[in-house]
């Protein structure tokens, strides 16, 4: 049974990360149904499968994103992104490590994820807005990194932490932030992925961390197992997900959150 409920939390961790929709909040959801024997187990590995899905962006964005190659301009480039993304994830780190025991104890449930769902809908919609004021052109981060100043950085890195609250979503919360310091969706988009790479990456060390890597042969497997099916799942919809926010906006999952929600305070209470 643990097997098969490592598989399909990978599918909705694979599918849910990179929307704006709220992985961690759909895991606490289908928690409802889809439980491991073990409840300290099931909380760490809701958050260490998001590992599988962050390497996903690491291997759609390898060429933008490795900073060794014969151009060395490129590179330069590459480095500028990367310090800019890590003044993004500072507001983050430091937040979460400070309120971690207290997000589990009192965020953790469908209740409050319903209502960071329809709150999370309600800024989509007010990032719209701004979206379709200022247009969507712009080239890739790569391409053009000074796009990005410190300022935009930690306001976006800043913006990040709303995503402590389940049901806010860290890919919402990031978008929405670029979008109100006057990125176009994709780039905003761009931007938001390759921030999770330190922050997942390091979430998910910080739980392995308090977990003390003392698992059982077989939750190994388990583990592995739900983080292989997320990087596989989540790979089909970065690739989906990009080309989707250069032709349509994002209105449509502000609708399903807000569904999502109320059918969450109605059912899941």
């Amino acid at each position: 049974m643990d097997m098969i409920t490592a598989f399909f939390l990978g599918i909705i961790e694979g599918l849910t990360e990179f929307l704006p929709v709220s992985s961690t909040g759909h895991l606490i959801i289908a928690g409802r149904w889809l439980t491991f024997a073990d409840p300290a187990f099931e909380n760490m590995f809701n958050i260490v499968i998001q590992f599988g899905a962050i390497l996903a962006v690491v291997f759609y964005f390898w060429g933008d994103i490795f900073p060794f190659t014969r151009d060395a301009e490129k590179n330069k480039r590459i480095w500028k992104l990367w310090a800019l993304i890590v003044i993004a994830f500072l507001p983050a780190a430091v937040i979460g490590v400070l309120i971690d025991d207290w997000m589990e104890a009192h965020l953790f449930n469908p209740a409050s994820v319903a209502i960071a769902l329809i709150t999370g809908a309600l800024l989509i919609f007010f990032a719209e807005a701004k979206s379709s004021r200022q247009g969507q052109t712009g080239v890739g981060l790569v391409a053009k990194p000074a796009q990005i100043t410190v300022k935009l950085a930690l306001i976006v890195g800043l913006f990040q932490c709303l995503a402590m609250w389940p049901g806010m979503s860290r890919s919402a919360s990031t978008i929405i932030g670029a979008v109100f310091c006057g990125f176009a969706r994709p780039l905003a988009a761009e931007f938001s992925f390759l921030l999770g790479i330190p922050t997942i990456m390091g979430a998910s060390f910080f739980k392995l961390l308090k977990a003390g890597f003392d698992f059982s042969a077989f939750q190994w497997v388990i583990l592995i197992l739900g983080t292989v099916i997320s990087f596989i799942t989540a790979l089909v919809v970065v690739k989906f997900f990009m080309s989707y926010l250069k032709k349509y906006s994002l209105r449509p999952f502000a609708v399903y959150r807000i569904l999502l929600g109320i059918a969450v305070l109605i059912f899941c209470h």
